[in-house]
Parts: C-alpha cells; structure tokens; sequence
C-alpha cells in the first residue's frame, strides 16, 4: 500500500466519524426539540397570558407575572447594556485600537464571555444584594447587563474592523470630522453585524437562570418595582418544573416552551440579518 493510499483511508476513516459526531448531534438536538415542542404546545392556552401564578389545584393559573418581569429585566438590561456595549466596542475599535488599554479591555471581555453566569450572579449578589438587605429586580439587570456587555463590546469590535480602512481615509480627506466618520461611515458599513451582535446578546441573557436567583429572585405575584423581587419567566420555568404538582409542571413546560421559541427566533433572525449581509 502506498502513502497516498494510506492517506485517503485515512482521511475516508475520518471523514466518516466526523459526519456520524454531527449526525449523532443533530439527532439529540431534535430530541429535544421535539419532547420540548410536543410538551409545550400541548401546555399552552390563553390563561397563561391572562392570569399570574396560582397555587396547584387552581384552574385560573398562568404566567403573566413572569412573562411582565421577564421584559422588564431582559428589557431594562438591553436599554443599558447595548448603547455601552456599542460605545464601547467603538472606542476599541476607533480610539483605543492596540494600545495597552484596549488589548487590557479586550482579554477582560474575552474572559467575561466564558465566565460562568452564576460567578456574575454571585458577584451581584455580594455587591448589591447583601448591601441593599433584600433581592431585587435591579441587581438582575444589573448581572443581566455585565453578561451581556462583552458579548456586544467584541462583536462591535470585530464588525468595525471588517470594514475597509479606505472608506475612513476617503471621508477625512473630504474633511469630516472622527464622529461624523464613525457615524456615517463605520457604522452603516458594520450595522448588520453589530445587530447581529445584539440579537446575540439579548439571546443569552434571556435564557439564564441562574444570576436571576441570586439577584431579583422570584415572585408569584405581579410586580413592578425595580427595587423588590421580581418574577422572571426563567426562574418560574426551574421553580415549576421541579414542583410535584402536574399544574405546575405544564406551566413549566410551557414557560420552556415560550423561552425557547423566543430565544431560537432570535438566533436565527441575527444569522439571517448576517447572511443576507454577506450575500451583497
């Protein structure tokens, strides 16, 4: 057997592992896509929008109080967290580019990126949480936005940096000023990446739960005030779904169920914007 042939068994050899790992994925992701619609969808009705939670047994039980919190927080944590994450993306991108700074701020963001959530839930939770004496919705959006922070500050970054450096040396030879440049020019040339980026962002902090248990708690009531605990519908999803109660449990599953639909949505909307801007 010659070398060349040794290499195409072994590259065959490989190739097929490779295809049957990712088929093998796949087949657990619609698994669980699948046990996670079946369920859900059977859950769903209309008193899970018109009524808030309820002890087991009551038929006029839903997830209004999570479902208002959950916009409150993941909502109040975009409004912060998006304009900082941008400005901040800007300045390493425009400003700071390699300095000592900007590379400082650069390998903090990336280790706040895989920084588990629970560490910012516990960090909030010694800074805010113990000083106040009491959970409360804003230190959630407060761990909400620290987690979605690095996510936007290096997608701004990177999607800044993607666009040509000429069109930037064209516009101030023209004699536009470094603000008119980066409002006109950078950005519209990387908005589709720095949206992108967001829809990013909002994704994953509207998944987590763990931050929000250290931070804003829970509430099985209605409630919209920032400085007291708060339902989330995250938080109401783990609380139900480990409840021995069967009411409970297809609340439970119906909170996954609209977490899900919302979060996927998200993530293909972002692809989607990204895809059409590398198609033009």
């Amino acid at each position: 057997m010659t070398a060349i042939q040794k290499r195409v068994i072994i590259n065959g050899i490989v190739m097929v592992l490779s295809t049957l790992s990712a088929v093998i994925g796949l087949g657990f992701l619609f698994w669980i896509l699948f046990i996670l619609v079946s369920n859900g969808i059977e859950a769903m009705n209309w008193d899970i929008f018109l009524f808030e939670g309820a002890p087991p047994g009551y038929a006029e039980s839903g997830l209004k109080q999570a479902l208002v919190g959950q916009l409150i927080i993941v909502g109040a944590a975009t409004v912060i967290g998006v304009p900082l994450g941008i400005l901040a993306g800007t300045y390493l991108s425009e400003y700071g580019q390699r300095s000592k700074l900007a590379e400082t701020i650069r390998d903090v963001s990336d280790i706040m990126m895989s920084a588990p959530s629970i560490v910012v839930g516990s960090f909030v939770y010694a800074v805010m949480v113990i000083p106040m004496g009491h959970f409360s919705a804003l230190a959630g959006i407060v761990a909400l936005t620290i987690i979605m922070l690095p996510i936007i500050l290096r997608t701004t970054d990177d999607m800044l940096h993607l666009v040509p450096t000429t069109l930037r040396e064209a516009a101030f030879a023209l004699g536009a000023p470094k603000y008119k440049v980066v409002l006109q020019i950078v950005y519209r040339g990387a908005k589709a990446g720095i949206l992108t980026g967001v829809m990013l962002g909002v994704a994953r902090v509207a998944g987590e739960t763990a931050p929000l248990l250290f931070t804003s708690f829970n509430d099985n009531y209605m409630s919209t005030d920032l400085f007291a605990p708060m339902a989330s519908l995250t938080v109401t999803m783990y609380n139900y779904a480990t409840s021995p109660y069967a009411d409970w449990q297809r609340l439970g599953w119906a909170a996954a169920f609209i977490l899900s639909m919302f979060i996927l949505g998200l993530n293909i909307i972002g692809r989607l914007i990204l895809l059409n801007k590398k198609g033009k």
